[in-house]
């Protein structure tokens, strides 16, 4: 009897190896482990930037896989695999930078009782019921990026929103779309599954505080080891 074997697209090659890089650093950094506290700081300092202009991250995403695939996947083409490079590089860059002094994991996986994609991120930063023009227009303006350096600018300042409000992002989500943002007819895709993002989130009902929210006074290096985890 023969089987089947379902095909794995790259976008989902992309995601997969996003997850569990992020998975292993997110893991390690909340453990105030060494190797992956100073994994974050470096890939910090990529955040908004190509790929191409800090060798020093080459060392710390191993993109094997990608040009190896298993499990159903198929080889990428060289433009196929540039793009892959590149959006697992903005992704993880952007999570390191959303992870930092945060005592709790800042990527969480999307799902239908707890939306966690970008759309919904924003659209979760405003107030209930309420349309907070600034930030709309921000999510806008990212998705009409002329190219991904732009876009992982623009995604960086909502970021930055992001960790200051304690909310969580997708970023294995994320980096998948950043792949298919880079491909013939990919932004206007994306910009629909952001906008879908934006509008299928609701308000739940369970009055708990931001994921990794700060101190009561505001002050979110209370944790000694903060301080010194998060050099710029």
């Amino acid at each position: 009897m023969s089987t089947v074997t379902a095909f794995v697209s790259p976008r989902e090659q992309v995601a997969r190896l996003a997850a569990q890089h992020i998975a292993d650093l997110q893991r390690g950094y909340l453990a105030d482990q060494s190797h992956a506290v100073g994994a974050l700081a470096r890939l910090r300092r990529g955040a908004g930037r190509e790929a191409g202009q800090l060798p020093d991250l080459w060392s710390l995403v191993d993109t094997g896989p990608l040009h190896e695939p298993a499990g159903g996947a198929r080889a990428m083409a060289e433009s196929e695999l540039a793009c892959a490079e590149d959006a697992l590089h903005v992704a993880l860059t952007l999570w390191a930078l959303h992870q930092q002094s945060r005592t709790a994991g800042m990527h969480q996986a999307d799902r239908p009782d707890r939306r966690r994609g970008l759309g919904a991120a924003v659209r979760r930063m405003m107030k209930p019921g309420e349309i907070d023009e600034p930030l709309r227009k921000r999510l806008v303006r990212a998705g009409a990026a002329a190219d991904l350096t732009a876009l992982a600018q623009r995604l960086r300042d909502i970021v930055l929103l992001l960790r200051r409000e304690g909310y969580e992002l997708d970023y294995a989500l994320l980096a998948g779309q950043l792949y298919t943002w880079q491909r013939p007819g990919g932004p206007g895709a994306v910009r629909r599954e952001w906008g879908r993002s934006f509008h299928a989130w609701r308000e739940p009902d369970t009055g708990r505080q931001p994921a990794g929210a700060p101190p009561a006074d505001g002050d979110d290096t209370a944790r000694p080891s903060d301080t010194d985890k998060d050099p710029s």
